[in-house]
């Protein structure tokens, strides 16, 4: 079971990081640069549910504050159930 927690921790860490990435890559490279296009076609199939849910609030996007919010909820609900067997 810890290997289970670990991976799933690591997997969030994983996410959380390569939202990250993609929002401070947006204000420094072209979308048309091979880095950000990497990251952005990991992290965009995530982010295009919520960005139709989530409005944007004029130029400010709000979905990958979201996303990373949803991930930290899921990863605490599995490891909840995963510590209560």
């Amino acid at each position: 079971m810890n290997v289970l927690v670990i991976t799933i921790n690591m997997i969030a860490q994983v996410i959380t990081l390569l939202v990250i990435a993609s929002v401070l890559l947006s204000y420094f490279l072209s979308p048309y640069h091979p880095a950000r296009k990497f990251v952005d076609d990991l992290v965009e199939p995530m982010l295009a549910p919520i960005r139709r849910i989530v409005p944007s609030a004029g130029m400010l996007d709000f979905s990958p504050m979201v996303l990373i919010l949803l991930v930290q909820i899921v990863t605490r609900f599995l490891i909840g159930v995963l510590a209560s067997n």
